[in-house]
């Protein structure tokens, strides 16, 4: 797949926007998997000592929390903010959720 295909897939207006949203999505990514891992041991919610399926769950639903935060965060921190808003309010449309 060349970059021109991806720039119409992604939506963005040049390979400057391409990369930094790429950058965005990969930094959210790892930082939710640290920062989820740190809020549940925060609340002593640790892998040995638990239920595997309840750590599990625990573990997807806070992720999937952090990650839409940071999201927005990092995007904004990295001057794509517009873009990345408009991506997280068509996201929470999908499962129910809607924002003006």
């Amino acid at each position: 797949m060349n970059l021109e295909k991806l720039k119409k897939i992604f939506k963005v207006n040049n390979f400057l926007q391409l990369f930094m949203v790429f950058l965005v999505f990969g930094i959210t990514g790892s930082l939710a998997l640290v920062l989820s891992d740190v809020i549940l041991f925060f609340f002593n919610i640790i892998n040995e000592e638990m239920n595997f399926w309840f750590y599990f769950l625990m573990r997807v639903l806070v992720m999937f929390i952090v990650y839409q935060i940071l999201l927005i965060v990092v995007a904004t921190i990295l001057g794509e903010f517009k873009y990345f808003w408009e991506f997280e309010k068509k996201f929470l449309k999908r499962i129910g959720i809607k924002i003006k």
